[in-house]
């Protein structure tokens, strides 16, 4: 695989460009640690984390894997104690989105930790280099979850590559094997963050109804929308359309607390905690109820997702797909 080793590969002490998203709850040690062991970098989504939860989710990482992982952390809500458990914990590599990253930098990078920040437009992508990044990831409108900007991927990465070189760029947003990674590079970027296609591992936190939909799915399904609002208003995010989206639809889209079925209970976690509709929540194992109507978050390149696979092996094959698409690349061009 040595046609696809960048810098940014040895900045942050891994084997391959191949980076996992930090997919929410679903993000969790085994998955995280999996993708780590396969050479890849990791990252554990901790925002929601209490900080004891915090601890012992890095904690269990650190049982499960000696290489490079990473934490997420949403700068729309106050993650200040969060951040101190993360660097507290020796965690070598801080990823964060969805606000100014410059007051999170000197802290990140004073404990000797390296800073990742996604952004969605160029402007915002300079304004994280002037505030000492290390990494930017630039996420293009096609990406699933929570999406920042409205810049396709394709147009998006060779202009932040353009406007931030030389600092490393991770492309994100409708990547889901190695064609889709072997793309990225040839823009400039040094790196691919992959969130959709790792929804669906065996080691994702994810019920089988959610997997079983981004099997059958297509992309036209995964749509941008505001809808799944509950836990983070105001942030527009893509999932797969299903009946609590269409309902919202056909109603005209309104507000809260004016939507259709407003309040249904769609879901009973493990611990019997009751979901309603319009929550940010996944489906995860052991809830019950009608968990196709949740958010089903994934991005355009659900296209791509046609089976569940162990992450490993998962990374193991889109890094051999990436480097024959590389070399079939130089081949043309000899």
């Amino acid at each position: 695989m040595r046609c696809l080793r960048t810098a940014l590969c040895d900045r942050l002490g891994i084997d391959l460009p191949i980076v996992q998203a930090p997919v929410g709850s679903a993000a969790g040690p085994e998955l995280v640690a999996a993708v780590s062991e396969a050479g890849g970098l990791g990252m554990l989504a901790l925002t929601w984390h209490s900080p004891e939860q915090a601890r012992r989710s890095i904690r269990r990482t650190q049982e499960l894997t000696t290489r490079p992982f990473g934490a997420n952390l949403v700068l729309d809500f106050p993650v200040d104690d969060l951040l101190t458990v993360c660097l507290d914990e020796g965690v070598p590599i801080m990823s964060t989105f969805w606000g100014d990253p410059s007051r999170m930098t000197a802290r990140i990078r004073g404990a000797g930790a390296l800073h990742l920040h996604t952004v969605g437009e160029v402007a915002e992508a300079v304004h994280a280099v002037a505030g000492g990044v290390d990494v930017v990831v630039a996420q293009g409108w096609e990406a699933g979850g929570h999406v920042r900007g409205g810049t396709t991927t394709l147009a998006l990465v060779p202009a932040v590559v353009d406007a931030v070189g030389p600092i490393p760029v991770v492309a994100a947003g409708g990547i889901a094997d190695g064609r889709g990674i072997a793309a990225v590079l040839a823009l400039g970027a040094q790196g691919a963050m992959l969130g959709t296609r790792f929804v669906a591992t065996t080691e994702a936190v994810t019920h089988e109804v959610y997997r079983q939909h981004l099997v059958t799915a297509t992309g036209v399904e995964a749509v941008h929308t505001r809808c799944f609002d509950g836990g983070w208003p105001h942030a527009p995010h893509r999932a797969l359309r299903n009946a609590t989206l269409r309902g919202w639809e056909a109603a005209g889209e309104p507000a809260a607390p004016h939507r259709p079925g407003e309040g249904d209970v769609v879901a009973v976690d493990a611990a019997g905690q009751h979901h309603c509709r319009y929550e940010d929540q996944i489906p995860l194992p052991g809830m019950t109820g009608d968990l196709g109507d949740m958010a089903l978050y994934a991005g355009q390149s659900v296209n791509l997702v046609h089976d569940v696979l162990p992450a490993a092996r998962l990374v193991h094959d889109m890094a051999e797909q990436a480097a024959t698409t590389v070399r079939l690349l130089h081949s043309l061009a000899a």
